[in-house]
């Protein structure tokens, strides 16, 4: 079984079940630490703000490594230190181990999910590959869709420690399989880019601590206003490093294609809108409408099941359409389900959210696996995990900024309390905002996958290399 393309499926997947649960059961799980570690409002978010930052930042220099020294090897070290985080996190007593551990998993998380992209692509080819991409995103699908229901009932049963033990439980036992999976790296490896790693990872960390502790020491605060400053400053000084280098981790040249960059801007919007909601709609159904935590997890069920299966028939929706049209449209959809969420009210029930929540997860899913597949496909295949570390810097990116800002508008309509009165009124302004950014970005995206160059058929979501070129 040693180099079977099913073991690297079973593997990747497994893997890839435990990221999203880890995500979406710690926003569950928000209020109970809180009082449990009697944490403020900064302390909590950094639980889920701590994970994403240090898992999109980290997610270049996985990727890169991955290509140097192998896909399998960084696969089974993030393995490893994603389940280490978990652990101690599931052990920790204080609310400042908790984000170290968190941040922990992050890193782990980067390096897994960024060489399980990687495996996965290696192991398929041609038709087979597009069906591996489905499952996988059918996979996350899963993750996003049971992950606040499974949370939920652990939450219930046995406490909020069990969120975090149960994916890192699951973690170990991928570890199991690394020895049967194949080994690939780049053909002629260069140098780890430690320069671009530090620059991009301190301004990512200094853009979400001035978001998340801006509300608490105001946003006028001398070490508020020093932290974007200083993020600003190494975003530039990350730029220049990766332009003077002649084998980036960060392939700026990939950007200047139009459709690559309207596939990371596509992904980058939908995960915007997902993410925050998966993170704060679990305690506004808890503290406002007074859901139980396993019933706040269910409803999201709503939110998340159309990427159960519109995963697996995107790729089969491709044939009759553009996938460049699939892409805008499926934007355009989660804008309109974020401005029908408006509708949230105090007295809430399931049929009210019905409507807009299936209606985002339906945007969510056309696009899940489908853009994935696109951007390994635009890339050589020596650079598969750092072309898959950029998308997926994007997306995640994208999401931690969007948690981040979400969290410092409800901080500042709460007075730091996420519960009513301001609570009803912040979430809607956020659902407004998003859906206005995310009706923008739709027209963007249109432009960019439209201009000159960038209207190559992509009727197939395994795009060949040299496409990207183009």
């Amino acid at each position: 079984m040693r180099n079977h393309p099913a073991v690297v499926l079973v593997a990747v997947l497994l893997s890839t079940l435990s990221l999203p649960v880890s995500l979406t059961g710690a926003s569950v799980a928000l209020p109970d630490i809180g009082r449990d570690l009697h944490a403020g409002l900064a302390g909590v978010q950094w639980v889920v703000n701590g994970y994403n930052a240090t898992f999109a930042s980290f997610m270049l220099a996985t990727g890169a490594l991955a290509d140097l020294f192998g896909r399998r090897r960084v696969y089974a070290v993030g393995v490893v230190v994603f389940a280490a985080g978990g652990l101690l996190a599931a052990i920790a007593d204080s609310i400042v181990l908790l984000d170290v551990a968190r941040a922990l998993a992050g890193v782990g998380a980067a390096a897994a999910a960024t060489s399980a992209s990687a495996l996965l692509a290696g192991a398929f080819q041609g038709r087979a590959r597009a069906r591996a991409f489905g499952v996988f995103g059918t996979t996350i699908g899963v993750g996003l869709a049971f992950g606040p229901s499974i949370a939920g009932l652990l939450i219930e049963g046995f406490g909020w420690r069990a969120v975090f033990a149960v994916p890192a439980l699951a973690a170990c036992l991928v570890l199991v399989l690394v020895p049967l999976l194949p080994e690939s790296r780049q053909p002629h490896p260069g140098r780890v880019d430690w320069a671009g790693t530090v620059s991009f990872t301190a301004a990512l960390l200094l853009l979400i601590f001035g978001f998340v502790q801006g509300p608490e020491y105001g946003w006028a605060a001398p070490v508020i206003l020093a932290a974007f400053a200083a993020a600003l400053a190494l975003l530039v000084v990350f730029v220049r490093v990766e332009r003077r280098r002649a084998e980036p981790m960060f392939d700026l040249a990939l950007l200047a294609s139009p459709r690559f960059l309207g596939i990371c801007l596509a992904a980058a919007t939908i995960v915007a809108v997902l993410v925050p909601l998966l993170v704060y709609l679990p305690a506004y159904l808890t503290t406002v409408v007074g859901l139980s935590p396993g019933a706040a997890g269910a409803t999201l069920i709503l939110l998340t099941a159309p990427t159960l299966v519109l995963p697996l028939l995107s790729g089969a929706l491709t044939r009759l359409v553009p996938a460049t049209a699939v892409t805008v449209v499926s934007v355009v959809v989660v804008a309109v389900g974020a401005a029908w969420a408006t509708v949230l009210r105090p007295d809430a029930d399931t049929a009210t959210l019905a409507g807009p929540l299936l209606t985002i997860g339906v945007g969510v899913g056309l696009s899940i696996g489908l853009l994935d597949a696109i951007a390994i496909g635009s890339v050589a295949p020596a650079r598969a995990a750092t072309g898959a570390g950029m998308i997926n810097t994007a997306r995640l990116t994208s999401e931690t900024v969007a948690i981040a800002v979400a969290g410092a508008v409800l901080a500042s309509t709460t007075a730091g309390r996420l519960a009513d009165p301001g609570f009803t009124g912040g979430l809607r302004t956020v659902l407004w905002s998003m859906a206005a950014l995310a009706l923008a970005a739709a027209v963007a995206i249109a432009v960019l996958v439209r201009r000159r160059g960038a209207d190559t058929d992509l009727r197939s979501p395994t795009v060949p290399a040299s496409a990207a070129e183009h």
